[in-house]
């Protein structure tokens, strides 16, 4: 069916029109009809009888190990279409289908409760998706979405219905509250124009294969299903996966100002690719280095391409997490350098486990915390579990055959943190050493993200290399304000004086120690609050790989001269307000 013949099937244009807002989760722009993906209901659970329930134990563990099989199958198609990080969730879906928990949790309704496997393992699965759903880390929260779907795979093998269908039998949008990312991988991208959900978030598994295969998704839409559901699946939708608008049944002027801004997504996408080689240098000739943040190594492409000199943060937790046993040393050392291959000669930095507390992980086995964020976390759960944190230097060392490799350690509070650190570097070392290993030069180096870390820094920079500043738990940690909390707004502004003088103090001790600083946090990602930065003498920015051109223009429209007189000020300023003006003006100006 051609554009012409769908817009004449559609009912009279306006009569159905609605703009919905939700949230950008995968760039891009999409047009035309809509379908609502859904398998087929299980089966009612059954109660059964006492003689049954060991059958029905067996009949549960087959099923999960079938559903196991297939994950794993399915993360290797994924990771053969050139998407590693992406198909490093559904071997994680594989270790889900095998925990012990899980399934022991399960075994035991069935045996306590009298329920069918079906039953049993959608209550075990709840259990432990409600208590994700809690958390408040977006990113633990998005994933309770992963144990239902497993548990849902699990319990559809059981009912003997195989694997799911995608059931996408011609080129339309999809629509739902939700996807499950098994459902999302299969889906035909020939087929698929777009995917728009009422709920899930970005951080979720199915906007991150969306990202991965470019497809536009939009989440979090309000009454998305109501409203299709009243104009009915003849009504064409558009949707702008990078702003997170959704229209219903769109007009001339609608089609109109849609084609007009994916033609300049696609030319600011060209614009940035064409600027990736351009120095990050002020008008006066001051040099700054941009460097990527990832999560995942199959971020590396896009960093590389948008110009990134390396990898100022490498996040490791998508390793640890959704599983009920460690990665081991060899999974860690490949994830590692498959990233340093990719940025060689130029180095990665890669940040040391940073769970506990905010961020539990099953295996951990940590009592609940009344304040997580000033509990036991990251550097500090190493006086518990030391074996953990000297299994991933083992395989950061190793990495570093493939690459430059940096490593920081997070949470630091003083020396004796460095003292640990180097520890357990020590013992890591002397490890691969004894078994005769192949190991490459390593930097350490900590995040400061601690006020006390950053005031005595002089006890202990000339035993490390490098520092990285988090400015978003130093700007939590220094203004009193939990990230999470709404109510705080007001307080929440990286470019507060006394933020701005730890900075500035950093800079200075890192100069009497003559190793190298950076900041990875978000404000090295804003133009305006990159700029302060460099006005308060940093030279190396890491951001997330989107912010790279756009920071790297608005150094390229200043003079150092300029922020940095504009920093010094700003130091002894009244408020952040005050702050946020003059650099945003001093913006605008580099800009014109």
């Amino acid at each position: 069916m051609t554009a012409a013949d769908t817009r004449s099937a559609l009912p009279p244009i306006g009569q159905h029109r609605r703009q919905l807002q939700g949230v950008p989760a995968s760039p891009g722009v999409a047009r035309g009809r809509w379908t609502r993906i859904e398998r087929p209901p299980l089966p009612a659970p059954m109660r059964i009888r006492p003689d049954q329930q060991d059958a029905e134990v067996r009949r549960l563990q087959d099923a999960a190990a079938a559903v196991a099989k297939a994950s794993t199958a399915l993360a290797g198609r994924v990771h053969e279409a050139g998407h590693e990080g992406e198909a490093e969730i559904f071997a994680a879906h594989a270790a889900i289908a095998e925990d012990p928990e899980l399934l022991d949790d399960a075994a035991r309704r069935i045996r306590g409760e009298a329920t069918d496997g079906i039953g049993a393992i959608a209550a075990a699965a709840r259990t432990v998706a409600d208590s994700l759903a809690a958390l408040d880390d977006e990113l633990l929260r998005s994933r309770a979405t992963d144990v239902l779907d497993v548990a849902e795979n699990i319990a559809r093998r059981l009912a003997g219905f195989g694997s799911a269908d995608a059931g996408l039998h011609e080129a339309a949008i999809v629509i739902g509250r939700d996807l499950p990312p098994s459902l999302t991988a299969s889906l035909p991208r020939d087929r698929l124009l777009g995917i728009a959900l009422e709920g899930s978030s970005p951080t979720a598994h199915a906007a991150i294969l969306a990202r991965a295969y470019g497809i536009a998704s939009v989440v979090g839409v309000p009454d998305l299903l109501a409203v299709l559901e009243a104009a009915g699946s003849d009504v064409e939708l558009l949707m702008d996966g990078s702003t997170g608008l959704v229209v219903v049944d769109p007009d001339p002027s609608d089609l109109a100002r849609f084609a007009q801004r994916d033609a300049d997504v696609r030319a600011g996408r060209e614009r940035d690719a064409a600027e990736a080689t351009q120095p990050a240098a002020t008008r006066d000739g001051a040099l700054v280095t941009l460097l990527a943040n990832i999560g995942a190594p199959s971020e590396s492409t896009d960093a590389v391409r948008l110009g990134a000199a390396g990898v100022g943060l490498f996040r490791t937790e998508f390793l640890f997490l959704e599983r009920s046993r460690p990665p081991s040393e060899d999974e860690q050392a490949e994830a590692y350098s498959s990233v340093a291959r990719a940025f060689a000669p130029h180095a990665i930095t890669i940040r040391l486990l940073d769970v506990g507390g905010d961020k539990p992980i099953p295996y951990l086995q940590r009592a609940p915390e009344a304040n997580p964020f000033l509990g036991v976390r990251a550097l500090r759960l190493a006086r518990h579990e030391p074996d953990l944190f000297i299994t991933q230097l083992r395989a950061c060392y190793r990495a570093a055959i493939h690459g430059r490799v940096k490593v920081m350690a997070p949470m630091v509070a003083d020396a004796a943190d460095v003292d640990i650190l180097l520890d357990l570097d020590a013992r890591a070392r002397r490890e691969l050493v004894k078994r005769g290993d192949a190991i490459g030069e390593m930097e350490l180096g900590v995040m400061l993200e601690i006020p006390s870390a950053i005031l005595v820094a002089d006890s202990y920079f000339s035993r490390i290399r490098f520092a990285s500043i988090g400015t978003n738990d130093l700007v939590q940690y220094t203004l009193a304000v939990d990230r999470g909390n709404p109510n705080l707004e007001r307080y929440r502004d990286a470019l507060h004086p006394s933020v701005l003088r730890l900075i500035r103090y950093a800079v200075e001790a890192a100069a009497r120690a003559g190793i190298e600083l950076s900041v990875c946090g978000e404000m090295a990602g804003d133009p305006v609050e990159a700029l302060a930065l460099i006005g308060l003498g940093v030279r190396s920015l890491s951001m997330g790989p989107s912010n790279l051109a756009a920071v790297r223009r608005a150094i390229r429209g200043v003079d150092l001269e300029t922020v940095s007189s504009a920093a010094l000020v700003s130091q002894t300023a009244v408020s952040p307000a005050e702050v946020r003006s003059r650099f945003a003006a001093i913006t605008q100006r580099g800009e014109s």
